[in-house]
């Protein structure tokens, strides 16, 4: 593998039971990269990151995260070696706190000063959610439980951070304040992002390629700014005739 490639997912076929949803699927993401996975609904592309992750076995292809075969690894063994997994619709503990709900990303580690320190940075990185600590998270308003999951995710000390759905549901202010904080994770913390997102134009603005699912399989993959440029793109995606 390249020295700076992080995840490769190389010919995957995937989905539930003897329905197969996704077909000979190849994908890559580099150290530091943000990479977004666009396309229709029902194309496949929560159940590829799903995949990804080991939430949802593999029948055909491999997978390979900082040089090592992770294809046949249980879910928790991948967040171990460096995947975080913000799912779509958050999938918090209504009946937990805030603070609670943000430890369970650090189920695998003693609670210890580097657990504490974690923490008092998604509290830093998510300014509401300090206040909110010992709040339910199912009295999060949407944008706060967005915040939340990305924030227990974090808490596993990812290097690739796996976002289903960054804006779904979001009011613009909090979807603006989300893309600031990935370009933070990247710079700061040196963090790659993989994340599957509805507003194809959010996608393409934040993201250095992309891929496009349709019909469970990649049709097109590229540059985010020349997917941008991209007739079909346009036409399909952003309303461009």
């Amino acid at each position: 593998m390249k020295d700076n490639l992080l995840l490769k997912v190389s010919n995957l076929d995937a989905g539930y039971g003897a329905i197969q949803v996704l077909w000979d699927i190849s994908l890559e993401v580099k150290q530091k990269e943000v990479v977004c996975i666009i396309g229709a609904n029902g194309a496949g592309k929560s159940t590829l990151l799903k995949s990804i992750v080991g939430m949802i076995p593999s029948s055909k292809g491999e997978i390979f995260y900082s040089g090592n075969n992770i294809t046949k690894m249980a879910s928790p063994e991948r967040i171990k070696m460096g995947l975080g997994f913000a799912p779509e619709g958050r999938h918090l503990f209504f009946g937990l706190t805030v603070e609670d709900n943000l430890l369970m990303g650090a189920f695998q580690r003693k609670y210890n000063k580097s657990v504490k320190e974690d923490l008092d940075f998604v509290y830093a990185l998510f300014k509401p959610l300090k206040g909110y600590s010992r709040k339910l998270a199912g009295n999060l308003s949407g944008g706060e439980q967005q915040m939340c999951a990305i924030g227990r995710a974090l808490m596993s000390r990812p290097t690739l951070l796996i976002i289903d759905e960054l804006s779904l549901g979001l009011a613009p202010v909090v979807v603006d304040d989300l893309i600031d904080i990935i370009a933070k994770l990247r710079k700061e913390r040196g963090i790659s992002i993989l994340l599957v997102e509805q507003d194809v134009k959010v996608a393409l603005d934040i993201a250095d390629r992309g891929y496009v699912l349709e019909a469970g399989a990649v049709s097109i993959h590229d540059k985010a700014d020349r997917l941008a440029k991209n007739e079909h793109i346009k036409a399909a995606y952003l309303g461009v005739a």
